[in-house]
């Protein structure tokens, strides 16, 4: 499935900036996101950028003083306004409900994680790439995502692990592994598993990525 960057880059510009995107930069955020995602950040170049943008390169250094700088204004806004508060909101519902095993969560939280990553393929993609080689980026994840899930879910961990259900580690560490996993399984989901002729069974290796953390994390 195609992400719909125009959905979200219309979203961005109504969510309050101070001075929206004029439609020289809408063009080339978007062309920027479309290359970023197929090449990613050092495999892509701005005349390659302001040809798809339909600009010419210049334009782009009046709008961005570096590439790096057209990047952090692509990925740091979808962080920032479309995964908090917009997507974190879907994402609370989830988090804050109750439920009867980590299992049960760890499904839940994966149905809803991958429905959003489905709609937002393209930008997540560049994101994930992206996200390891640059520090400012990971502060605002850190900022922005982590401490908010790591919030949310310690109580239920707490509770799983007062029931006898989960292993007496630090709340962070079950995390951390968890995330690993998840993340792995989505990853290796985007690349292999949409493939054309793939043997990919989605049911199956769900759920034996959520059996190997329930394992790992066993008391």
């Amino acid at each position: 499935m195609s992400e719909p960057i125009e959905e979200w880059l219309d979203e961005l510009n109504k969510l309050g900036e101070e001075k929206s995107m004029t439609d020289k930069q809408l063009k080339i955020v978007k062309a920027a996101s479309e290359i970023f995602a197929e090449k990613g950040f050092a495999g892509s170049s701005t005349s390659e950028i302001a040809q798809r943008a339909g600009v010419a390169e210049g334009t782009i250094f009046r709008h961005y003083k570096t590439k790096k700088e057209l990047l952090v204004s692509i990925v740091a806004p979808v962080m920032a306004k479309l995964v908090a508060p917009f997507v974190m909101r879907e994402f609370y519902k989830v988090l804050d409900s109750r439920y009867d095993s980590y299992d049960q969560m760890l499904r839940a939280i994966l149905e809803n994680r991958l429905a959003f990553l489905e709609k937002h393929l393209n930008v997540l993609k560049i994101f994930i790439q992206e996200i390891p080689f640059h520090p400012e980026l990971q502060e605002q994840f850190e900022k922005l995502i982590l401490a908010k899930v790591f919030e949310k879910v310690t109580p239920n961990i707490l509770r799983f692990q007062e029931e006898g259900t989960l292993v007496n580690w630090s709340p962070y560490t079950i995390i951390r592994l968890t995330v690993s996993s998840l993340i792995g399984y989505a990853a290796i989901r985007m690349i292999y598993g949409k493939r054309e002729g793939s043997s990919w069974n989605d049911e199956k290796e769900r759920e034996a990525t959520i059996a190997f953390i329930m394992k790992g994390l066993a008391p």
